[in-house]
């Protein structure tokens, strides 16, 4: 009875530890004024920076701009609220403009509505069967593939606001017949339009070069708003065609559905779901990334499903974990959630105050505004690197792209990922082979590689300051995340380490960004990284994906690096650790 007992406490302190939110974690640590002063102003930072873009999502993704408003203020509330990440700041994504934009053509408005609350459940399930673990399995390829192709959608989608284009018809939403009905419409070019959006995108990238702490986007479509206004202009703005924003939120409200309508969007919702949790799970690695915090991916699922339910009750749309607006709030000094919830709180009052003030924004700086995202979040020098990373990276990659662009998301996805796996057992199958007459137990021989015997260093074998880490077979997209995190726990209490490759046969993309993100963690903390043993293909992986000097340093062997850190502790090289935070 005692060992039940037992068994159940250690059940429910697991299931405590995989889903307590990080607000409680926050508060619990100790949370005084101080820190509140530096989350409210946090908050009011990212507030400012989703006020436009909230309203340009929504646009783009064929509703009005006061839905993407509710979803930033209602979904990201509870995104903060209930995940698992210090830092998640949560609301409409551009990754969501093609799905939500394809579900209004085929279901309506209330289609999305539907589908997003039914996206809810799933993520919320998937989350409490704990398939968050299972995310980090999305080969690096694909994931590159897939958001360079969301960027490509993104601009296209652009192009008519950008250019005050009055089109006979619907646009169209598969790529393809849109660019060819662009193209017909081309002789309705407004010229004051694609003007004002030029003065919104060089404003937004002159502020963001001359003042980096500065709102590019809220002052690039301030100025183009003020010079419309000011001008008199001809060119289309949010009031001309949707007639203002609501100044408040409207009461909460379950959609009209049947079985038959779930039935329906039962395609969309899975899209939904799986987007929301690739993006939200992405935003909350790279804020690891930025912190040195670790978050609950099963939590993170959890309340990601509950701002996906919460959000459409009050007309919002699909609700995800935002990168962009996450790497800004933890610049802007987050300590916390609280950061997130008191974003949503200013967009509220922004909604409540100036309101009618949005009438006067023009599209094409919202167009302008979407055009800077999706060159931002195209990963230029990652779809570059993966090209020239090997055959079969760039296989993948190129498929997942393409299948974005010219298909569809999850297609590109489920398509990228299979080919990853087909690749990952092409090369276990050629890095398989036979090694002869090597005895189970080595003879005794000299340390160095040139059969020197190097004196023993009591010194280094016990020097807490420094340790020895060896990774054992291949080293691939599903091992990635789990070895990451053991090493970026071993860079939070070390000065110095040594990563041994002898023993990997095979390293991909994956598992080759996971290692650079770890030696620009060790840079900023001051630590000294040495990469040892390392196979011809394998450095090669390595160097293609940036982990080079003075990031890290390539030795033959352990005792050559280890040799290198006692050369360098006697001539006080290696400096005093700077802590991470854990």
């Amino acid at each position: 009875m005692v060992g039940t007992d037992n068994k159940a406490s250690r059940t429910g302190a697991s299931f405590a530890a995989l889903f307590t939110p990080k607000l409680i974690t926050v508060l619990r640590e100790g949370y005084g004024l101080g820190d509140f002063r530096a989350d409210v102003m946090a908050g009011l930072t990212v507030a400012i920076v989703a006020l436009p873009l909230s309203m340009a999502i929504a646009i783009a993704s064929g509703v009005t701009p006061d839905r993407g408003l509710y979803t930033a203020i209602v979904g990201g509330f509870f995104v903060s609220l209930l995940g698992g990440s210090r830092f998640q700041v949560g609301g409409p994504a551009g990754a969501f403009i093609v799905l939500v934009a394809l579900t209004v053509e085929r279901h309506g408005v209330d289609g999305v509505i539907l589908a997003t609350m039914m996206a809810g459940v799933f993520l919320i399930t998937a989350g409490l069967l704990r398939i968050g673990t299972y995310v980090k399995f999305i080969p690096y390829p694909v994931t590159v593939g897939f958001t360079a192709g969301i960027a490509v959608i993104i601009l296209a989608s652009q192009l008519h606001d950008l250019f005050g284009l009055k089109l006979p018809g619907h646009e169209p939403s598969e790529f393809l017949p849109k660019l060819a009905a662009l193209w017909q419409a081309a002789g309705t070019i407004n010229a004051w339009a694609f003007a004002v959006a030029v003065l919104a995108i060089v404003v937004m990238v002159g502020v963001r070069r001359l003042r980096p702490s500065w709102p590019s986007i809220l002052i690039g479509v301030v100025v183009a708003t003020i010079v419309v206004t000011v001008l008199s202009l001809p060119v289309e703005t949010v009031g001309s065609r949707f007639g203002g924003i609501p100044q408040t939120l409207p009461s909460p409200q379950l959609p009209a559905f049947s079985f038959a309508k779930m039935q329906a969007v039962l395609p969309d919702a899975i899209a939904f779901a799986l987007l929301a949790a690739i993006e939200s799970l992405l935003s909350a690695v790279v804020a690891d990334g930025m912190t040195g915090r670790r978050h609950r991916s099963n939590c993170e699922l959890v309340a990601q499903g509950v701002a996906n339910i919460a959000s459409p009750l009050f007309g919002g749309i699909c609700v995800t974990g935002l990168i962009a607006r996450t790497a800004t709030n933890i610049r802007a000094g987050a300590r916390g959630p609280v950061a997130g919830m008191m974003h949503s709180v200013f967009l509220l009052l922004f909604m409540l105050i100036a309101a009618p003030l949005a009438s006067y924004i023009p599209l094409s700086a919202l167009a302008a505004v979407l055009v800077i995202v999706a060159w931002g979040m195209a990963e230029k020098q990652e779809f570059w690197t993966l090209l020239r990373s090997s055959w079969g990276d760039a296989t993948v990659l190129l498929s997942t792209f393409l299948l974005t662009v010219f298909r569809d998301l999850t297609e590109g996805i489920l398509v990228g990922f299979a080919l990853g796996a087909v690749l990952f057992i092409h090369r276990m199958a050629e890095a398989t082979g036979i090694e002869t007459g090597v005895p189970l137990a080595q003879d005794d021989r000299p340390d160095d590689a040139d059969g020197v015997r190097v004196p023993y260093d009591s010194a280094l074998a016990t020097d807490p300051d420094v340790v020895v880490y060896r990774i054992t077979g291949a080293f691939f997209f599903g091992a990635a995340s789990t070895v990451g995190a053991v090493l970026d726990n071993i860079a939070d209490r070390h000065k110095a380490f040594v990563v041994d490759f002898s023993a990997v046969p095979l390293l991909d993309s994956t598992a080759a960004n996971a290692i650079h993100r770890l030696s620009v963690k060790a840079q900023r903390q001051g630590l000294r990284l040495y990469i040892s043993g390392a196979s011809r293909g394998v450095r090669r992986v390595l160097l293609t994906h940036g982990v080079r000097p003075p990031l890290a340093k390539y030795r033959e062997t352990i005792e050559r690096s280890l040799e290198d850190i006692r050369q360098q502790r006697e001539r006080g090289v290696v400096v005093p650790m700077k802590r991470a935070a854990t």
